[in-house]
C-alpha cells in the first residue's frame, strides 16, 4: 500500500513537472514540421491580423488544454493499451502546440495569461474521466475532437486568403482532430450524455471568448 502511494505521489510530481515546462517554456521539438513553415505571408488589413491574434491565442491554449487532458486521463487510465494511446495522442498535440506557437510567434502577439488555469481545468477533467473507465474517457476525447473540429472550421472561415502559413496550420490540425475522435470511437469510446456536451461546450464558450483578449 506505501508503495502504491508513493508511486502515485511520484507521478503527480512528475505531472505537475510537465505542467511548469507546458505553462512557462515554448514548446520544442515537434516531431513534424510547421505546416507552410517557410511561408512568410503578411497580412495587409490590421483589422484581421487582430482577429488572426485572437483566434491563434485561442488554438494555442486549446492545445495547452488538449495535452492537459490526454495526460490527465493517461495518470488514471485502466488499461496499459489506453494509456499508451493516449500518450501517443498527446505526442501528437505537441506538434500543434508548437505550430501554433511559431504563428503567434512570427505575429509578435503573446500567449494567454491564462494558459496555468486552462491547464489545471482540463488536466483535472481529464482524470476525472479516467475514473470512470476507459470508455467514458475514450468518451470525452470524442466529444472534445468533435467541438475542436468545429471551431478549427470557424476559424479557418474568419482567417483571410492571404494568410497561407495559418490556413495550412489549421486544415492539418482539423484532420489531426478528426483523426483523433475517430481513433477514440475505434478504441470503445461512447458517447457522452448530452448535460455532459452542453457543459463542455459552456466551458469552451468561456475560454474562447476570455482567451481571444487576453
Amino acid at each position: 500500500m506505501r508503495k502504491n502511494n508513493s508511486s502515485i505521489t511520484d507521478k503527480l510530481f512528475g505531472e505537475f513537472d510537465r505542467f511548469l515546462k507546458i505553462v512557462a517554456n515554448p514548446p520544442e521539438n515537434p516531431s513534424q514540421l510547421t505546416p507552410e513553415s517557410e511561408s512568410t505571408d503578411y497580412i495587409h488589413n490590421h483589422q484581421d491580423k487582430k482577429n488572426v491574434e485572437g483566434l491563434m491565442r485561442i488554438n494555442h491554449t486549446g492545445e495547452v488544454c488538449a495535452q492537459a487532458l490526454y495526460y490527465g486521463q493517461a495518470l488514471f487510465a485502466k488499461d496499459r493499451s489506453t494509456h499508451a494511446h493516449l500518450i501517443k495522442a498527446a505526442d501528437e498535440e505537441h506538434n500543434h502546440l508548437y505550430w501554433c506557437q511559431e504563428r503567434i510567434n512570427d505575429l509578435q502577439t503573446h500567449t494567454s495569461i491564462l494558459n496555468p488555469f486552462w491547464y489545471a481545468s482540463s488536466f483535472a477533467l481529464g482524470a476525472t474521466a479516467a475514473l470512470f473507465g476507459d470508455k467514458i474517457s475514450y468518451g470525452f476525447v470524442i466529444e472534445v475532437e468533435k467541438q475542436v473540429e468545429d471551431h478549427l472550421q470557424e476559424h479557418i472561415d474568419q482567417i483571410p486568403t492571404e494568410d497561407i502559413k495559418t490556413h495550412a496550420i489549421l486544415a492539418q490540425m482539423k484532420a489531426d482532430e478528426i483523426r483523433h475522435g475517430q481513433d477514440a470511437r475505434d478504441a470503445g469510446g461512447v458517447d457522452l450524455p448530452q448535460p455532459v456536451k452542453n457543459i463542455m461546450t459552456g466551458m469552451s464558450k468561456i475560454m474562447k471568448f476570455l482567451v481571444y483578449r487576453i
